[in-house]
């Protein structure tokens, strides 16, 4: 599984990195990152879909 974000969608709410700290976090506005290539390690799939299931711009997709 990888994830990603949306740049053009995102509006920096932070439920991303608030869900998943180890998968995701912020830039110097408060805008959602992907750190790396945002490959999911393994056992880390369900705080995946729940950051993007709980975004409300739909930012964080899955790739």
């Amino acid at each position: 599984m990888k994830v990603q974000i949306n740049v053009d969608r995102c509006q920096g709410h932070g439920r991303c990195y608030d869900l998943a700290p180890a998968l995701f976090g912020e830039d110097d506005e408060g805008y959602g990152t992907v750190p790396a290539d945002g490959v999911v390690p393994p056992g880390r799939e369900h705080e995946a879909r729940l950051a993007v299931a709980n975004c409300p711009e739909n930012a964080v997709e899955e790739a």
